[in-house]
């Protein structure tokens, strides 16, 4: 597993589970299926800012990890 976020996104994703579980504690007018839909956002969140793996952005061939060094293609 390759780490394929950047510091910067790290610090946003971390940030954004805190709203989100902020959000949470204060907020007792969500549904039952908004509360966990947020639950599981901001787990994700956090697993994968602890992580340093993002599968969506390998998905996407996405990087923000400003220290990647790109794969060279094999050329004959």
């Amino acid at each position: 597993m390759k780490v394929n976020i950047g510091t910067t996104d790290r610090v946003i994703r971390l940030f954004l589970a805190t709203i989100v579980f902020t959000a949470l504690y204060l907020t007792t007018t969500l549904s039952e299926t908004m509360a966990i839909s947020a639950v599981v956002l901001g787990l994700a969140c956090i697993i994968t800012s602890i992580l340093g793996f993002c599968p969506l952005y390998r998905t996407l061939r996405l990087n923000t990890n400003r220290f990647h060094t790109p794969t060279k293609k094999f050329e004959r």
